[in-house]
C-alpha cells in the first residue's frame, strides 16, 4: 500500500489477459491502471541491459505516479520482477538495480494468471511455444521471494469471479 492506495498486480507471462483484465478492473473500481510500460518503450525483443534498467525506472515511475490518481486501488499489469525474468530469460544476465527497484513497490495483492487461454501473437510475444516453462518461472519467482499470490485460471468469467471477489475482501 502506498499511502491509502491498495496495489494489485496481475502477474504472469505473456498473454495471459493481464492488461484487458487491467483495463477492466479499473473500470469496475472506478480506478486508473498502470499498463506495462515496456510495450510503449519497445519494437522488438532484442533489449540491451540498459533497456531493461530504462524499462524498470519508467515502470516504478508509473506505478508511484499512478498511485496519485488511483482511487483506494491501483491494477498493476506487470511489476520488476517481471521485467528481471525476461531479461534473464533473453540476456541471461540481471541488472542488478532492477533488485533495487523491485523494493520500492509492495503490491497488497499479486494475481498469477495460468495459461490455461488461448495465446495469442502480437509482433512482440514469441514464447507460445514455451508458456509452461515461463509460468513455472513466473511461480518461482514468487516463492523465492515468499510472496503470496492468488491464482487465477478457467474461463474469463471465472477469472473475473476470482480476482474481484478477492479484491472485494481487501477493500472491506
Amino acid at each position: 500500500m502506498i499511502g491509502n492506495v491498495k496495489l494489485i498486480c496481475l502477474y504472469g507471462s505473456e498473454s495471459v489477459g493481464k492488461t484487458t483484465l487491467a483495463e477492466q478492473l479499473a473500470a469496475h473500481y472506478q480506478t486508473v491502471f498502470v499498463q506495462e510500460v515496456a510495450r510503449d518503450l519497445i519494437t522488438s525483443n532484442d533489449l540491451t541491459l540498459d533497456d531493461y534498467v530504462t524499462i524498470g525506472h519508467a515502470q516504478t515511475k508509473a506505478v508511484l505516479e499512478a498511485t496519485q490518481k488511483a482511487n483506494k486501488l491501483l491494477i498493476c499489469d506487470t511489476d520488476l520482477i517481471t521485467t528481471e525474468l525476461y531479461a534473464e530469460h533473453y540476456l541471461q544476465e540481471v541488472p542488478p538495480v532492477l533488485y533495487e527497484l523491485e523494493k520500492q513497490i509492495t503490491y497488497d495483492r499479486y494475481f498469477l494468471l495460468n495459461i490455461d487461454v488461448p495465446w495469442v501473437a502480437d509482433g512482440l510475444r514469441d514464447l507460445g511455444h514455451r508458456r509452461e516453462e515461463m509460468y513455472n518461472r513466473f511461480k518461482t519467482a514468487l516463492a523465492e521471494r515468499n510472496i503470496d499470490y492468488v491464482d487465477v485460471s478457467g474461463d474469463w468469467a471465472t477469472r473475473w469471479a476470482i480476482v474481484t471477489g478477492e479484491i472485494d475482501r481487501l477493500l472491506a
